[in-house]
């Protein structure tokens, strides 16, 4: 059956969906219900082109004196439920801390299945808390299950970044392809005009991302970003294929449906069972076992959420909706994310991630290795995260990287904590920092609270210092170090030998924005602690005996700028790559052999150019990858000066000689951190990787291993 409308809400809603004021809620057992929020003016406009939605109360449901085939919202809120809920607010579910699950999906799903009915329409989740400023509009596209709760796992984090609206197609549904096509073109439409300076973003998986890619190449001028996890683009190479004339003709009596081909492919639940495998062995063996006994109840509820001739359906629309995608994504102008699964047993997804990418315009990838088709449900895998890696979440037509930024949540800190723990546990960093009153302690009790604040310092070889020097501002003082860095860490100019932009996520996640006079004064002017290299490539990709030389130019920009917020300026130094490795073939080394030099130059050609018309080697930006021989790692130290004031001075810095003796002051500041540590390292007992190993033995894995005196 076509629709000829959009439905915002069913008009029988399961019990799992219920309409409330609040802006969140929560179950007696602390998992979320999914719920329509309030209808603001916004939302009623998208709710169809056709008709007007029409309010129902409990008693109109309960009495079914609404049809099924008209768009309805719906309130069921009653006294009762409003005092339980006021009661519960204290206790508002932390989707961070206890995210929903795959089991959730399929018990959410049965309250679906038991009211189902109707034609497809849009269900809204309700997020935790109240959403940021100007969020922009997120509508899902399910995949083969239809059901719309594809992201139960990301919806309280999602809701507090965008509108999200959900897509829901009950199984016995048979609205054809092009006409679901027009259902979310509509739908797009509507809210265009209501907001058309915001952007809209299109999450589709599997047959969701073949209708996202054809709405966008049938709206061309409509500002849209695509998420597509695992398009089915690819259904042509499909082992799923083969199965649509065996449907057909095979009898009913022979079980042949989505679960019994899910059975029989071990990539089906995998991610979410391997997600025991890093816990204690008892709690392993526990999670595992229990996930196992589940995903034979899983596989049931599966069946009726796709019954046989729902698959049939499915997978015959799927084979239309792919050559109707693919045959128009030359006209494909949008921003888009393809997110592909390595071990997708249903369709090729990684190839077809990496077809998409060198196909359509706007285009990037990131590869999940260890992920099976369904990626969204899968534990180890955040959404949010990933559209905050990736540099694509914006509010309007061009991405600030100041105020479109999200910080990092202290999940994610302390998933990035875990990614360099061996480097910190090799490297056992010290760190120190000067009060106001002048005096060294260990520790970062001398980092100004309140910013702005402007660290200045020492680019370690291949920046070897970031990590441990970010992760503990995070965790002893709670501080984000947003860096200014080199523009390659957000675009390449071309495909080439540089490495992937996927590679530089991590820094995009912790606040890295490309450096410019425009985002350097926004972040002053927004009070961040910015983290500021004068010598930048040329100082990280250094030489051989230019250990802890700086290579600052003549400008002292920097100064006046601060000077303008009254910043604080922390000059820091860093020691200790020169403990890690020793670096045997560098740039002036690799420019004397041609096809290194051809090497450097492609690369260099592949990034954007910063201090273009600066002479000498401070101008000197080629990229390239230094040859180092590891050592036994010894220690890193960082010293962090007394904070330098420039309250009150800017009349005063506005004078160029004024500024740049004041510059100098802060250059020569990094140098005495930077001659400091060197001398006092070489009476720390502890400077050596078995020294350290020694004393952890005695005294546990966790105590704070000595250094020198201070």
């Amino acid at each position: 059956m076509a629709s000829t409308g959009v439905c915002l809400f069913p008009a029988r809603l399961p019990a799992v969906i219920r309409q409330e004021p609040t802006s969140s809620s929560s179950s007696s057992s602390g998992r979320s219900k999914f719920n329509p929020i309030s209808i603001p003016s916004r939302r009623l406009a998208a709710a169809s082109t056709d008709h007007t939605p029409t309010i129902l109360t409990a008693a109109n449901i309960a009495s079914g004196r609404s049809s099924e085939k008209e768009a309805h919202t719906t309130t069921t809120t009653s006294a009762a439920e409003t005092k339980r809920q006021a009661g519960q607010e204290e206790h508002k579910f932390d989707a961070e801390d206890q995210g929903l699950s795959l089991k959730d999906y399929f018990e959410q799903a049965k309250d679906f299945i038991s009211s189902d009915g109707g034609p497809p329409r849009w269900f809204s989740p309700l997020g935790g808390g109240s959403r940021l400023d100007d969020s922009p509009l997120l509508l899902f596209l399910p995949g083969i299950d239809g059901t719309g709760l594809g992201l139960i796992r990301h919806h309280q984090k999602l809701g507090k970044i965008f509108d999200v609206w959900c897509l829901h197609i009950p199984a016995k549904d048979r609205t054809t392809f092009t006409d679901l096509v027009k259902l979310v073109e509509r739908t797009v439409w509507s809210q265009h005009r209501l907001a058309p300076n915001r952007p809209i973003y299109l999450v589709g998986e599997s047959l969701g991302a073949c209708l996202a890619l054809s709405v966008a190449a049938l709206n061309p001028d409509i500002d849209l970003v695509l998420i597509l996890a695992n398009p089915a683009t690819s259904f042509s190479k499909s082992q799923l294929q083969p199965l649509i004339p065996l449907l057909q003709v095979i009898p009913d009596s022979l079980p042949l449906s989505l679960p019994h081909v899910l059975s029989s492919m071990t990539g089906f639940l995998m991610g979410n069972l391997e997600t025991g495998l890093g816990l204690p062995l008892p709690q392993t063996v526990e999670k595992l076992s229990r996930d196992l006994l589940a995903s034979a109840s899983y596989l049931s509820v599966l069946a009726d959420i796709i019954p046989r001739e729902t698959f049939l359906w499915k997978l015959q629309m799927i084979r239309s909706a792919s050559p109707y995608a693919n045959s128009r994504l030359h006209a494909v102008k949008a921003q888009t994310l393809i997110l592909s699964s390595g071990q997708d047993q249903l369709l090729p997804s990684q190839a077809e991630g990496e077809r998409l990418k060198h196909t359509l315009a706007k285009c990037e990838i990131r590869m999940f290795a260890n992920s099976g088709h369904f990626l969204f449900l899968e534990d180890p895998f955040d959404l949010v995260t990933v559209i905050k890696a990736t540099g694509v979440y914006r509010r309007s037509i061009t991405h600030d990287f100041v105020t479109d930024y999200i910080p990092p949540t202290p999940l994610e800190v302390k998933n990035i904590i875990e990614s360099n723990r061996l480097l910190t546990m090799v490297t056992s960093p010290v760190m120190f920092s000067t009060l106001p009153d002048g005096k060294i302690v260990r520790g970062l009790a001398g980092i100004p609270s309140e910013g702005p604040v402007l660290f200045v310092g020492y680019h370690m070889l291949l920046g070897f210092e970031l990590a441990p020097m970010v992760t503990q501002m995070m965790e002893e003082r709670n501080i984000l170090m947003r860096g200014i860095a080199h523009p390659m860490m957000f675009i390449k100019l071309r495909e080439g030998k540089f490495p992937d932009l996927s590679a530089f996520d991590t820094f995009r996640l912790m606040g890295a924005v490309p450096v410019s006079g425009a985002n350097f004064y926004k972040l002053l002017s927004t009070k961040s602690h910015v983290l500021l290299y004068p010598g930048g490539v040329r100082e990280a990709l250094h030489r051989k005996g230019e250990e802890y030389k700086l290579f600052w130019p003549e400008q002292s920009e920097f100064v006046r700028m601060a000077s303008r917020f009254g910043a604080k300026i922390v000059p820091f130094g860093a020691v200790g790559e020169d403990d890690i490795g020793e670096l045997f073939l560098d740039y002036d080394d690799q420019m004397r052999i041609p096809p290194l030099k051809d090497y450097i130059q492609e690369l260099t050609d592949e990034v954007a150019k910063v201090r273009k018309g600066v002479g000498g080697e401070v101008g000197n930006q080629d990229v390239h990858l230094p040859g180092i021989i590891p050592k036994i790692p010894g220690r890193f130290y960082y010293y962090f000066g007394k904070p330098i004031e420039t309250e009150g001075r800017k009349q005063e810095l506005r004078d160029r000689e004024k500024a740049r003796e004041l510059y100098l002051q802060v250059k020569s500041e990094v140098e005495n951190c930077l001659a400091y540590l060197r001398e006092k390292r070489e009476k720390d007992p502890y400077r050596t990787l078995l020294s350290r190993i020694q004393y952890r033995a005695i005294s546990g894995l966790t105590s704070e291993i000595p250094t020198f005196d201070i």
